[in-house]
């Protein structure tokens, strides 16, 4: 089952802004990251063909998506560009000086609890799309991320108390 042309034009019209910033944690800066969408989608259309339908067209491209931000990373040779253990980007703050008490705490977690944070609170996918983008199963989405919310909340409520 392929995509249709007017089925990516709608997911870019509806979710631009969500693969911007999240993108925008992996390459380090908006600019970029609006490259590496528009690049993303262009893709996209171009083998819309190949899409077999198997999971959310959502979580096609942004897998699309993941794979040009690593590209782009090493094509643009940004410092903020962390090459990955895995097969996805290890996503942090854009402007981690903003509340770099959560910047610390976000790098201090494993990779893929980090990568499931980012697509579920930027992002803002349902378990399902994560379970999809992430090749893993809803119950492990939401493991992860209980698990992830128990670590910052350990790490960040040590440093409100000073310990």
């Amino acid at each position: 089952m392929a995509a249709t042309l007017e089925q990516i034009e709608d997911l870019y019209r509806r979710r631009y802004v969500a693969f911007r910033n999240v993108l925008a944690t992996t390459t380090g800066s908006y600019e970029t990251a609006r490259d590496v969408v528009q690049e993303a989608f262009a893709q996209a259309l171009r083998r819309r063909e190949t899409f077999r339908g198997d999971g959310s067209l959502e979580a096609w491209v942004w897998r699309i998506a993941f794979r040009t931000a690593l590209s782009s990373c090493s094509v643009f040779m940004q410092r903020q560009c962390v090459v990955p253990l895995t097969a996805f980007p290890e996503p942090g703050l854009v402007e981690p000086s903003l509340d770099s008490e959560l910047a610390d705490a976000l790098r201090g977690l494993p990779p893929r609890r980090r990568l499931v944070v980012f697509l579920h609170y930027f992002a803002d996918l349902p378990y399902g799309e994560i379970a999809g983008v992430c090749g893993i199963s809803e119950g492990t989405v939401a493991a992860t991320l209980a698990q992830a919310r128990a670590d910052l909340l350990a790490v960040l409520d040590r440093k409100e108390v000073g310990a």
